[in-house]
């Protein structure tokens, strides 16, 4: 059986266009606790979201489930979830699979912040030490709270860098 050969020409391609970012024209905000945050793209079509955050020695997230897979990229440092025995390091790659659930902590003993990117997919929901949830987060209110910050600590930001 012959396949069809179709020609690269005829092949309708996607209205979208292609975009750029250089994360370094984008400030880091401070979160609380001396962790910074940068958010590099959400998309409305998919509900995926990128940022970029930088964890101090010591940090200790509240726990959290994501709704969607997470992907996160270690640049430097190191870190890991207290309910698994791995530590990312430089150039590791972390799989979060839909509806997990884990407390990020960067150890105390370590000599440089964490900076990790994530491709996060759809929201995040935040829960107390007793288990109750006291927040949910997605790309878009985590959009709106970089812009909030960065405004509240002076910090120029160019919204349309911001990919979506």
């Amino acid at each position: 059986m012959d396949l069809p050969v179709l020609d690269i020409n005829s092949i309708p391609e996607s209205p979208l266009a292609a975009g750029h970012l250089n994360h370094n024209d984008l400030p880091w905000v401070d979160q609380g606790m001396g962790i910074g945050f940068k958010i590099l793209r959400v998309c409305n079509q998919t509900g995926s979201w990128v940022t970029m955050n930088r964890f101090p020695p010591g940090t200790l997230l509240p726990k959290h489930r994501h709704s969607g897979a997470v992907t996160a990229f270690t640049l430097q440092g190191r870190w890991g979830y207290q309910e698994h025995d791995f530590l990312a390091t430089e150039g590791s790659v972390i799989r979060e699979p839909a509806n997990s659930a884990h407390t990020l902590i960067v150890p105390e003993s370590t000599d440089e912040d964490a900076v990790v990117f994530f491709c996060i997919d759809g929201s995040l929901t935040n829960f107390g030490e007793d288990g109750s949830v006291w927040g949910i987060a997605d790309g878009h209110s985590q959009l709106a709270d970089y812009l909030r910050l960065a405004e509240e600590q002076g910090l120029s930001v160019d919204a349309s860098l911001i990919l979506a």
